[in-house]
Order: C-alpha cells, then structure tokens, then sequence
C-alpha cells in the first residue's frame, strides 16, 4: 500500500508541474484553431477562426510554424482537461485510501491474535520479517575461516565482507550470508550475500571479489560469473559485484552509497 501511495504522490507532482507548464505555454498561441483537410495528392492546414468559418484560411506549407503552433494549442487544451480530471481522480483515492487499507486490519490485531491468523497481503515489513525468518542451507565450507564478526551476530570470511555485512545491518537492509542458491542447471552456488529489496520484493545476489590481483581467484570468478549469467544472474538486473586488490582497497563510502541508491533511497 505504501508503494502505491507513493507512486500515486509521484503522479499527482508531475501532473500539478506539466498542467502549470501547459498552461503557461497557452498565452502564446495564436488565436483560431487548426483544420486538416487530406486529399489524395497532399494534406492541406487552415486556420478557423470562428464556428461560422467551416473552412478557415489556407495555410501555405511554407508557414509550418503556424500550423504546428495550432496543434499544439488543441493538444494542450486537451492534455490540461485530462491532466486536471486525472489529478481530481488520484487525490479523491487517495483520501479513500487514507481512511482504508487492507494490510493494516492485520495490523491493528492484538499481538496474540496476529500469532492465530494468517493474513492475506503482508506489509512489507511482515515480508522482509518472513523472508529473514526462512529456513536455508548456508555453506559450510572451511568454517574455520570464518574468524569476522559482524554486528548481525555472524561471522564472515574477510574483513571486508563484515563490513558490507555491517552496511546492509545499518541500512536494514535483508541478508543471508553464504545462503545456497539452486541454479536451473543444477548447480548449486553459495553467494556472498543474498539480498533482498524489499520494495520490488525481489533477491539480489552480492559477490565481493576480494583478491582480483590473484590470478586463480579471478578466473574462478568469472567462470562462476559466467554460470550466473547463464542462469539470469546478471549485473544490471540482480547480481551486485564490490572488488578489491592489492592497490585498490575497498571503496567503502562507494559500496554506502551504491547500496542506499539501489535498496533505501525510495523508501524514504
């Protein structure tokens, strides 16, 4: 629900700045309005005047000012009268909405009731709690190697991935640390982190490539890359990557704001 408020917010502001624009563009039009007349060989434009005028003066093609001048006046006049019924639709919702909103019965319910039902549409709190709450394999590799601790409880492999850990706690954002992922190929993966957006309800995947200046390391890098691309795990879509090497640290203030633009800043 909260997402729908705020798109329709978002709608309501583009629509009171493109009608205060429209209407600001209408004091320079010319007067009349425009006539098309297609005949077989070419399309002729008038200029009508008045209702009496059927016909309108001829406008020579050589005055295409003219006549795009006059469409663009009806298409403004047209476009202001949707855009303001649009407007008078979207806020008469949302004020309904204000008074009623379905996730919030479930909401409202005494905590002992909550623990008898089963609601029908989770707020996304109640998801990201529900997501987090999921039962998961976690890889088990070399536990032993799992020596920093982060501010979630757990531990992790490097001292960089405790920090991004310690980015996704501070921002709230949902994570499993090393959760198995199942390809459709049969493969089976364990990321570095798997995320979730909790607005679009949707997995990420962050990899953190700690060792690039290791030439083993990179190479079974891409070769994983390279099977998470063929199974639709892709950078631009939900695949994160953050690196590092010798020379190139961690981009900590970077990985910050890469992190809030992509899971908060909408949020907010």
């Amino acid at each position: 629900m909260k997402r729908l408020i705020k798109l329709m917010g978002e709608r309501l502001k583009l629509l009171e700045k493109t009608v205060v624009l429209a209407q600001w563009d209408s004091t320079t039009y010319p007067e009349g309005r425009l006539r098309v007349a297609d005949g077989k060989q070419q399309r002729r434009y008038y200029k009508v005047l008045n209702a009496a005028d059927k016909n309108g003066e001829y406008i020579p093609k050589a005055d295409m000012t003219q006549v795009k001048a006059l469409a663009q006046k009806r298409y403004n006049q047209q476009f202001i009268k949707a855009a303001k019924f649009e407007k008078e639709i979207i806020e008469n919702c949302m004020a309904e909405l204000a008074k009623y909103n379905a996730e919030a019965v479930f909401e409202a319910l005494p905590q002992f009731r909550k623990e008898l039902v089963k609601p029908y549409i989770l707020s996304d709190e109640l998801y990201a709690q529900a997501w987090q709450k999921k039962r998961c394999k976690t890889s088990t590799y070399r536990e032993e190697e799992k020596k920093y601790a982060t501010r979630k409880g757990e531990k992790v492999r490097s001292k960089s991935e405790a920090i991004i850990a310690d980015i996704l706690f501070e921002f709230g954002i949902p994570y499993f640390y090393e959760k198995e992922l199942r390809l459709s190929d049969g493969l089976v993966k364990y990321p570095d982190f798997t995320l979730l957006n909790i607005r679009e309800r949707k997995e990420f995947y962050l990899e953190h490539m700690g060792r690039l200046d290791d030439d083993g390391y990179r190479k079974d890098n891409l070769k994983k890359l390279n099977e998470y691309q063929r199974n639709g795990i892709h950078t631009g879509n939900n695949l994160i990557l953050t690196h590092e090497d010798f020379n190139n640290p961690l981009d900590i203030e970077g990985i910050r704001k890469m992190l809030w633009d992509t899971f908060c800043a909408e949020n907010n």
